[in-house]
């Protein structure tokens, strides 16, 4: 097994505050490559037989009742500031009924006392928690090294976060991923948390569904292109990175794509990747979504008000998805993901076995 670089505890939390700064005062998403969302046209329904207040946004996951299928998704960790945004927006998430999960815990590892900066529970008591670690990462630990993390957090479940593309941008960045598939398989027989197998604005195919769920995962965040892209942020960084991440800016699965890819396992997904308004959380769900996820939105109003303006954010979200679901004849969530939908030939054309196979080797 590959060994990772060792990387300063000093180094991590700098980039991981580079990450945000970035977020904040550049152009981070992708240049030319969309969410393809826009390619779900819901059908409308002009005689819905409803009014707004019979409009039902509560699902359940994780065992646990949310009051819509919305979660923040997670963005930091390692510092002081890193704790002041994941404790404001936990508490978002908690009042919202939505749920909340931390950036990478990789710091953590590092420097045990830097803890208390992933430490949420008490701030989103009653909602869903999420750890996270990347795959890089994970392929060198053990299956007590995760249950720290989960149970630092007392989380629902474990992230395990794929983020190929930008540590290739990364000079820094891990280079093998050569076990990824066993840690996965390693962690679902032996874990008795939820493993979540979460991309990092690239997408997942079928292809890769397919490998997830053979290794026994249930749950997928698609996190697809056309929303941030981590490649541009590491590009920002690191300025011998520029090439190359100008290169591979829009590389990726884009986020309706990989919803219609996965249809027919039987995975839970969640749709990150691009999410801005309650239309595209009502896209998403129609196309075999069961929750979506934001982060780069909501980290924005926040920084901009605190956390009145990210709440603020979430509850215009959240109103949005209701008219969706009212213009759509959508009482439920469960209604809602059988909504009407007409599909665009761009969307259309990323269907399962409409893309080349892979030649046998």
């Amino acid at each position: 097994m590959a060994r990772r670089r060792t990387v300063a505890v000093d180094e991590i939390a700098e980039r991981k505050q580079a990450h945000l700064d970035l977020c904040l005062r550049e152009d981070v998403e992708a240049a030319g490559k969309t969410t393809l969302l826009e390619e779900v046209e819901l059908v409308h329904d002009a005689l819905p037989d409803l009014s707004l207040d019979e409009i039902d946004t509560s699902t359940t996951w994780l065992g646990k009742a949310l009051a819509a299928p919305l979660v923040i998704t997670g963005m930091t960790g390692g510092t002081r500031a890193a704790f002041d945004v994941n404790r404001d927006l936990a508490r978002v998430a908690e009042e919202a009924g939505i749920a909340f999960g931390v950036g990478s815990q990789r710091a953590m590892q590092s420097r045990p006392g830097s803890e208390w900066t992933y430490r949420v529970r008490e701030y989103a008591p009653t909602t869903v928690v999420l750890a996270n670690i990347g795959i890089g990462q994970a392929q060198d630990m053990e299956p007590a090294q995760f249950e720290e993390l989960i149970d630092a957090l007392r989380a629902d479940a474990l992230c395990v976060h794929l983020n190929v593309a930008q540590e290739m941008i990364q000079p820094e960045g891990d280079r093998s991923f050569a076990d990824g598939s066993k840690v996965f398989r390693r962690l679902v027989r032996r874990l008795n948390t939820p493993v979540i197998a979460k991309e990092t604005g690239c997408g997942i195919s079928r292809r890769v569904g397919e490998r997830l769920y053979a290794a026994g995962v249930r749950h997928v965040d698609v996190s697809g292109a056309g929303g941030t892209s981590w490649v541009r942020i590491e590009a920002l960084r690191a300025p011998e990175s520029e090439r190359l991440g100008a290169l591979f800016r829009d590389w990726g699965v884009p986020t309706a794509a990989s919803l219609l890819q996965l249809r027919g396992l039987r995975m839970h997904r969640i749709a990150s990747g691009g999410i801005r308004t309650g239309l595209d959380v009502a896209r998403a769900l129609a196309l075999g979504g069961d929750l979506a996820g934001v982060a780069l939105p909501v980290y924005q109003a926040y920084q901009e008000g605190g956390r009145a303006r990210a709440g603020a954010f979430v509850a215009g979200l959240l109103r949005e998805l209701r008219v969706a679901m009212l213009l759509t004849g959508s009482r439920t969530i469960s209604e809602m993901k059988r909504a009407q939908v007409v599909l665009g030939a761009g969307l259309r054309a990323w269907e399962p076995g409409k893309t080349a196979p892979r030649r046998k080797r």
